[in-house]
């Protein structure tokens, strides 16, 4: 039970940062094609997000989903800010993203190497680390 927990609340975090992330410079996104991929990248988080809150209670009904508390929200925004001002292109923008789901498929990998994982929570690790290798694909055009 603990493992699917943990694998749950791994994910939700790593569907959070991907979201907040996007969230952060979509509005600056000044290529319009990136911006169709990132928009469409959020939906898929935000979409996720919606099956581990629906899929959580079975597994603990006491608390929801960790997050990524503010203080790390704050310094990932502030790092994407300073990252991309000065440089804002479609490459540079494409290419943080790509770090950052490339985090999450490694994260993702580890976690569907636990075996003691149920199966739904097993599919659902597969569904968030398969989408983000499909999103790898697409990024990779803006570099």
């Amino acid at each position: 039970m603990k493992d699917n927990i943990n694998a749950l609340d791994e994910l939700n975090k790593g569907a959070c940062m991907g979201k907040d992330s996007i969230t952060y410079v979509l509005d600056n996104v000044k290529d319009k094609k990136l911006k169709k991929v990132l928009d469409n990248q959020l939906k898929e988080y935000e979409r996720l997000l919606g099956k581990i809150s629906k899929l959580y209670p079975k597994y603990n009904n006491d608390k929801e989903p960790h997050e990524t508390n503010g203080m790390e929200k704050k310094m990932v925004k502030k790092g994407l800010e300073m990252r991309l001002f000065v440089d804002d292109s479609a490459s540079r923008i494409s290419e943080l993203f790509l770090k950052g789901t490339n985090m999450g498929i490694i994260e993702g990998r580890k976690l569907l190497n636990n075996k003691n994982i149920d199966k739904k929570v097993h599919a659902l690790l597969d569904e968030f680390v398969n989408m983000q290798e499909a999103y790898v694909q697409k990024l990779k055009e803006f570099l």
